[in-house]
């Protein structure tokens, strides 16, 4: 089933739209000769050369978020997503972490083309990046290109991109591969799967999705184009793995609409925010329409969740009568009982609206008792201690705080088990690849598969660079190409790493001491210092006598150097920081980062 085409805005018409000619290649027919009579025992049967494919997750296996494949058939690579992902505690200071393209630079003149499958930022968000390297052409959905569209013109990149609007239903065509989008259903419209055709074989790679019977304003996922190539043959078969340790079947959308209809009953005289994904579109209509039907306006905080909606608005995606979004600027104009507020920070992200909010720290909201606050979203793992931490601040300010685990005010938009499994007998695959998931989601993807009657050695389980070379013959991991993470910090790109990151560490954990010396240059003599400067290791105040002893020791360790007429800088540095690091550690049992300032006159 095709998706269903909004209407297009002069804001988009430097997006390219893919048209289809409908024009089909006919293979020109030979007619045999037949062979000469008596040399037909002296001809040998040629056998025909088994194709390869080479499939090369750079992303997305082993972690959630940063997805990006490439599919590599002889000279002709084509990619399939190029997401972010957020950071976590390893990495402090971050602000994205986005894929490693050395393997992508190194081949660049071998790419056509880089297909999205969905809008979400760990499928888009690295791709401002990966045009500053490459201008690849750009394929995928209306709504898609549109969010595309918006990060392209933050990175000035925009005149320069090349975008392609395709619709599901629809193939295109990128060197020796035909791609065909396939219509699924998910947590943002324009959501698509691909039947990816080369001389090896037919791939099917899922993108993100499940099967939702009552899709809110949407078509159901074209289970039947599944079928059809089932039945065509399929040789391997690249699925979601996300939700795949979750049994049963993933609830409806709509499911969600009836809870926020109970919870904005429920809230009365009281104002209503509601933190949710920012590209949630079918989630954010729900919203507005319960704000519609309880006469609210509706105010939107956050960055990403303003742009999100605009686009979505511009774009036909999202319906909102005139007059019911407002500026936030305006909301103190508005009594509580006519107020909604759509914001970012579901995910409890420091510096997010809704923390910003819980902290006391957003220039246009203040938490007052009663406010109602949903939280309609499920913490990505490892974010589950923010998310707790914004809940508790919330409920010190009186708002009465509903999330996920309590009632239902969210739903997955991945396919759980049952979905995965209708999936696998529609497509009957004689290749099993498990993607976009941690390790244990694609073990247990890969055991789904084994239930289902495929083979373990048809399966799949690999990790980011591993180049699997698949063919009728069979499927194996054959080299491992470079693939990790790069670390985005404001301007810079790859600029913090391992190093850095370890420093980081070490001065939130354990502080840092500065110990600052003026030295004659010509005879190392102590001209004034050394002076201790503590920074987040003990307050100087109440630990005068450990600061003393630190700059005796500091003293102590210039004055061996006088005396051995050690005047190299570093090494006089080397030994100060030894000197004091054992003082330190004796006295407190911490190592906290000592740097020595050695200033010669």
């Amino acid at each position: 089933m095709a998706e269903k085409m909004p209407k297009t805005n002069s804001k988009t018409k430097n997006v390219k739209a893919y048209k289809n000619t409908g024009k089909k290649q006919v293979a020109k027919s030979t007619k045999k000769s037949a062979p000469k009579k008596g040399t037909q025992k002296n001809r040998t049967t040629q056998k025909k050369p088994i194709e390869k494919l080479n499939i090369i997750p750079l992303g997305g296996l082993g972690e959630i978020g940063k997805n990006i494949t490439a599919y590599e058939y002889k000279n002709d690579i084509f990619l399939v997503d190029c997401g972010m992902a957020f950071p976590d505690e390893d990495t402090p200071g971050i602000d994205i972490v986005i894929p490693d393209f050395s393997y992508l630079l190194k081949n660049q003149d071998k790419i056509k083309g880089l297909v999205i499958t969905h809008g979400h930022e760990d499928h888009i968000g690295a791709v401002p990046y990966l045009l500053k390297n490459m201008n690849v052409p750009i394929y995928a959905t209306h709504l898609t290109i549109g969010l595309i569209d918006g990060k392209l013109r933050e990175h000035k990149l925009l005149e320069s991109a090349k975008l392609n609007i395709v619709e599901a239903g629809k193939t295109i065509k990128l060197g020796a591969f035909s791609v065909e989008f396939i219509h699924v259903n998910h947590s943002i419209p324009g959501a698509v799967a691909l039947a990816i055709r080369c001389p090896a074989g037919l791939v099917v790679q899922t993108g993100d999705f499940k099967i939702d019977t009552t899709p809110i304003h949407d078509n159901v996922i074209d289970l039947a184009r599944f079928g059809q190539l089932g039945n065509e043959g399929v040789l391997a078969l690249l699925s979601d793995s996300t939700n795949a340790e979750r049994p049963g079947f993933t609830s409806t959308e709509r499911l969600v609409g009836e809870s926020f209809s109970n919870f904005f009953q429920k809230a009365g005289d009281h104002r209503i925010i509601v933190a949710t994904f920012s590209s949630n579109i079918h989630r954010i209509q729900q919203i507005i329409d319960e704000a519609v039907r309880c006469g609210r306006k509706v105010a939107i905080s956050g960055r990403s969740m303003t742009n999100v909606v605009a686009v979505a608005t511009e774009l036909g995606y999202l319906s909102v009568p005139s007059g019911v979004i407002i500026e936030l600027e305006t909301i103190k104009n508005y009594t509580p009982d006519k107020l909604v507020i759509i914001t970012t920070g579901s995910q409890g992200e420091p510096m997010s609206a809704l923390y910003r909010m819980a902290f006391s720290d957003h220039r246009n909201v203040e938490i007052i008792p009663g406010d109602m606050i949903i939280i309609s979203a499920t913490p990505i793992p490892g974010n589950e201690k923010f998310v707790s931490r914004v809940v508790n601040e919330l409920m010190k300010r009186g708002a009465n705080v509903v999330y996920e685990k309590m009632y239902d005010v969210h739903v997955s938009g991945h396919a759980c088990q049952e979905e995965l499994k209708l999936l696998l007998s529609l497509v009957k695959p004689k290749f099993y690849f498990p993607v976009h998931g941690e390790q244990k989601h694609l073990i247990k993807n890969a055991r789904l598969g084994e239930a289902m009657g495929i083979s373990k050695g048809n399966i799949i389980t690999a990790m980011n660079g591993n180049v699997v070379e698949i063919s009728q013959k069979g499927a194996k991991i054959v080299e491992t190409v470079q693939a990790g993470r790069v670390l985005v910090d404001g301007l810079g790109v790859g600029d913090v790493g391992s190093v850095v990151l370890r420093d980081r560490k070490h001065l939130a954990e354990d502080g840092v001491i500065v110990v600052v010396m003026t030295l004659d240059e010509a005879t190392g003599e102590i001209l004034s210092g050394p002076e201790v400067i503590s920074r987040g290791f003990v307050f100087v105040k109440e630990s005068e006598e450990l600061i003393i002893d630190a700059t005796e020791a500091a003293a102590d360790a210039l004055e061996q150097c006088y005396i051995k007429n050690i005047n190299d800088m570093t090494a006089v540095k080397s030994r100060v920081r030894d000197a004091v690091s054992r003082c330190l550690y004796e006295r407190t049992r911490r190592s906290p980062m000592i740097l020595p300032i050695v200033m010669y006159v």
